[in-house]
């Protein structure tokens, strides 16, 4: 099944990018600041949220690997 017509798995794809796009922004700040829009300013975005909500984005992760590791 695909990760799209999963719900947890959409939202584990989607806390992926997150956490993905504000590592690579620590690194690497001008590759993301100079793509602030169209379809690569969704990479920026999630960045933003990463870096603003990133106490409820780690708990996010937490929960998700606890469901997963206990779905399995």
């Amino acid at each position: 099944m695909s990760a799209l017509f999963n719900f947890q798995s959409l939202l584990l794809v989607i806390l992926l990018l997150i956490c993905t796009c504000a590592y690579l922004h620590q690194i690497f700040p001008t590759i993301l600041d100079r793509n602030k829009q169209g379809l690569m300013g969704i990479f920026w975005k999630a960045a933003r949220i990463g870096e603003r909500l990133s106490p409820y984005i780690s708990l996010c992760c937490v929960f998700m690997a606890a469901s997963v590791f206990i779905g399995n």
